[in-house]
């Protein structure tokens, strides 16, 4: 899928949260994110996960205005994107049922049905629980294919978020929004979720991905995008945004400089 914001702008009230924000996302593609907090990065992923409707501008997803569309139209273009937040959330249920129900409920209720049917036979026959080697592949991605019976109560915070992105990638999504998916995580837990966001990109599908951590920007970008206050303001190469910034506010903000108003600190 090719994604595309085209001079976007989102407010609620009074308040601006984005300002003519334009960014494309092709397939392959890993874009990454980048700002301070409170610049408008969640809501421009809220965005193009199709989340939320732009106030102004046009969002095009292989060239497509899905706002333009009905609303089982849309709804199909938006089950086309997966997206994961930045806590993990899951089900009272073991791991596999919780990657699995991602992609379950895509599907029309009539594939529904004929799936649930197949399971309970497949169940009888073996007299033994059934997993779909999808889900199986998608944990086999995050390095948890042999907790799949795990109940999901057991799992620590790195191992849930892990499972939160098996079951986006089980889905098969063609574009992947991801908030900050890896705040939280410790140093192994973020190795193989950025492990798994390459995987994806060599399946040739496009990852737009929000994120505080410079050096992770640097690692997995094909481009990055910094904003700053609703506004976009430079798109590049990691090698250009990180030392060749033609923006100084982008400059200032990847050497670690602090970006405010002196007139909005306490006396």
């Amino acid at each position: 899928m090719n994604l595309e914001l085209a001079s976007v702008s989102y407010g609620v009230d009074e308040t601006q949260i984005l300002d003519d924000v334009s960014l494309t996302v092709d397939a392959g593609d890993v874009v990454t994110v980048i700002g301070p907090s409170g610049a408008g990065k969640t809501t421009l992923l809220r965005l193009a996960a199709l989340f939320e409707r732009p106030t102004e501008g046009t969002v095009r997803c292989d060239r497509t205005d899905p706002w333009a569309l009905s609303r089982d139209e849309r709804l199909a273009l938006r089950r086309r994107i997966g997206m994961v937040f930045q806590q993990a959330s899951l089900f009272d249920a073991p791991v596999a049922r919780n990657v699995d129900i991602g992609r379950r409920v895509r599907r029309p209720w009539s594939r529904r049905v004929r799936d649930f049917v197949d399971r309970l036979a497949a169940r009888w026959l073996r007299n033994s629980r059934s997993v779909d080697e999808r889900t199986l592949e998608a944990l086999e991605l995050v390095g948890l294919r042999d907790a799949w019976d795990r109940d999901a109560g057991s799992l620590s915070g790195g191992e849930a978020q892990r499972v939160s992105f098996a079951r986006a990638l089980a889905a098969e999504p063609d574009l992947l929004v991801l908030d900050e998916p890896t705040s939280d995580l410790d140093p192994r837990n973020m190795a193989i979720l950025e492990r798994a966001i390459d995987r994806v990109r060599e399946r040739d599908h496009g990852v737009l991905l929000a994120t505080h951590d410079m050096h992770q920007a640097e690692r997995i970008s094909d481009r990055v995008a910094f904003m700053l206050e609703g506004e976009l303001v430079e798109v590049g190469p990691p090698e250009r945004i990180f030392e060749n910034s033609r923006d100084e506010r982008t400059a200032r903000f990847v050497r670690g400089d602090l970006l405010y108003d002196e007139n909005e600190l306490p006396a």
